[in-house]
């Protein structure tokens, strides 16, 4: 008996959060179409121009942004921002450091340390 390996296919949403991008930023094509498991594992490997230059540029999905401000996404939401944002955008926000972002930033840094210290409780209740 031959065992026929059926190619995985994902959705374009799937595959533009695998890759980081923006959705509706991308070309029609890449929307209409489904995206083979080789498709998203070439286009990760070695991106198109437009896929380079969403990157670079933007607009970027709000994972991207709260990553790049430092930030979650929930204190994006808290700041008021709930949609893409350009890499000029985000530079702009970074230069203006406005109050919500700032005191996200902090509330994200606390996260952080909390994660690791509970992270070292464990290792050392392991011990």
């Amino acid at each position: 008996m031959t065992s026929h390996k059926t190619t995985q296919t994902m959705k374009p949403a799937t595959a533009a959060k695998k890759l980081g991008v923006y959705l509706e930023a991308t070309p029609p094509e890449f929307q209409d179409g489904v995206v083979s498991r080789d498709e998203l594992n070439a286009l990760q490997t070695d991106p198109p121009e437009w896929l380079r230059e969403l990157r670079r540029t933007g607009p970027h999905p709000r994972q991207v942004v709260a990553a790049r401000l430092g930030v979650s996404i929930g204190g994006l939401a808290r700041g008021g921002i709930t949609g893409a944002l350009t890499t000029e955008q985000i530079d702009a926000l970074k230069t203006e450091s406005p109050e919500w972002l700032v005191r996200e930033r902090a509330v994200q840094a606390d996260v952080r340390k909390e994660t690791a210290r509970v992270k070292e409780n464990v290792k050392e209740q392991a011990r």
